[in-house]
């Protein structure tokens, strides 16, 4: 592996640890940032998907002990039952919806000006979201994951399937969607972590083997420095994020989506960025 493209690596790895848990759209920011390195084609795209891998990872990390607690109650702790079951529960609209639809979705809604039309589009739902909140804070009926039903479970299930969509954000959508659904900020954004863990490990399984005839163990190299600078961006990322939200809401995320899929758009509309599809 050649230093230019173990620096392209190490950038995308970067730019998927610190977008994968934000409202922003790690893929949404993957797909703009291979636009302007160059470093696009079929095998990026298996790329960009395997190291949302090292981006899991961070979250098993950064919540190791509570994950050893339920996988160690699972045979007596209907608790520890229950939980795992929500998360189960959670993920599944997501993974059934990906496989019906994944090669459509890929084709059409991959490119930047889509992405950028996305990016907007939630930017103003979060504003609509977090005005919402303001005004009604008692609807707030859920303040732990462990509260929460299988019925709740689903429903921000189907919210995150509404990610599959690129530059949607799959953060985003189970974030606000748990909120819109009760959950508190704290809640919803850690039963987001939480629903990472069986998203991004099978999304990356399923991409590396529908796709493994692409790959050579001269690629390793790649995607083990984009698997590794993933995992320590976003572990930066989720520590930050868990002290953010103690204080503030996601109003700023929803303006930097509206500026910049605006920015996207107005480059690519007067030729000023070449953006790639």
């Amino acid at each position: 592996m050649d230093i230019v493209l173990a620096m392209k690596a190490l950038i995308m790895g970067l730019v998927e640890g610190f977008t994968e848990f934000l409202p922003i759209s790690s893929t949404g920011h993957l797909i703009l940032a291979g636009s302007l390195l160059e470093f696009t084609g079929e095998k990026v795209k298996v790329f960009e998907i395997a190291i949302q891998a090292g981006a899991m990872l961070a979250v098993i990390w950064e919540y190791r002990v509570r994950i050893a607690a339920v996988l160690g109650g699972l045979s007596h702790d209907p608790k520890a039952r229950r939980f795992a079951l929500n998360v189960v529960i959670g993920f599944l609209p997501a993974a059934v919806l990906g496989l019906l639809f994944n090669k459509m979705i890929t084709a059409v809604l991959f490119k930047p000006v889509p992405v950028a039309t996305a990016f907007i589009v939630g930017g103003l739902v979060i504003l609509w979201v977090e005005n919402r909140a303001r005004n009604n804070p008692v609807s707030v009926r859920i303040n732990s994951v462990d509260d929460m039903t299988s019925l709740d479970a689903l429903k921000v299930g189907c919210a995150q399937a509404f990610a599959l969509i690129p530059g949607t954000s799959r953060s985003g959508a189970t974030i606000i969607g748990g909120m819109m659904l009760g959950l508190s900020r704290k809640a919803a954004t850690e039963f987001s972590f939480f629903l990472a863990i069986p998203t991004l490990l099978g999304a990356t399984f399923y991409s590396l083997y529908k796709q493994r005839d692409l790959l050579t163990a001269a690629d390793l190299p790649m995607f083990g420095v984009g698997t590794i600078s993933a995992f320590v961006s976003a572990f930066l990322c989720v520590r930050w994020l868990l002290r953010y939200i103690s204080s503030h809401d996601f109003t700023i995320f929803a303006w930097y989506r509206i500026v910049f899929g605006i920015v996207v758009i107005a480059t690519a509309h007067f030729g000023l960025v070449n953006w790639a599809e």
